[in-house]
């Protein structure tokens, strides 16, 4: 009966291992088959229409306010919007902190037409550039911006600007000056 038994017990095995081998190769094929298929699915894809723009900045040992004010000029310049806008660019002031200094600009933007070349209202963009005093010389500046009427800062390269943004800003002005009488 041992005999038997042991025969038994290696068949078994052998089964079971011939079964173990037939699982695991078709659990290979169907992962090599998921990857093949997503893959084919990131080629036939679209990739979106927009893209998050940036440009090389200044470090912060070569930062003068005016390469700062190009800087931010050509940062805008990667923006899409409409050629009907204009914009002026000012610097504001120099800001110094414990660890490091801002430098602070304003764009302000309109849409001057021939009927009305002095706009009723206007939308600032406000930009913060940050020299670090404690990291290298060599490190890019830190910049920074935000619309007016907005809490949310935005950095370059991390968020894609929106024209959107500046017409609500106008619209709530204009809204807000037919609503107060002088």
């Amino acid at each position: 009966m041992q005999g038997f038994m042991d025969h038994f017990s290696e068949l078994l095995a052998q089964q079971a291992n011939i079964i173990v081998v037939g699982v695991l190769e078709n659990a290979k094929r169907q992962l090599q088959d998921l990857q093949l298929e997503a893959e084919s699915r990131e080629e036939t894809e679209e990739q979106p229409s927009f893209q998050v723009s940036n440009i090389e900045w200044v470090t912060n040992k070569d930062f003068t306010v005016a390469i700062g004010a190009k800087q931010i000029e050509e940062y805008i310049s990667t923006w899409e919007f409409s050629n009907c806008w204009l914009h002026c660019l000012d610097y504001l002031k120099e800001e110094e902190l414990e660890y490091r200094i801002q430098h602070h600009y304003r764009v302000r933007w309109s849409i001057p037409t021939r009927r009305k070349p002095i706009p009723r209202a206007t939308a600032s963009t406000y930009f913060i550039i940050e020299i670090s005093k404690v990291k290298p010389p060599i490190f890019p500046v830190e910049v920074y911006f935000y619309f007016e009427s907005n809490r949310l800062l935005h950095r370059p390269g991390k968020s894609r600007f929106r024209e959107k943004w500046l017409k609500d800003i106008i619209e709530s002005k204009i809204i807000l000056m037919e609503q107060v009488t002088f």
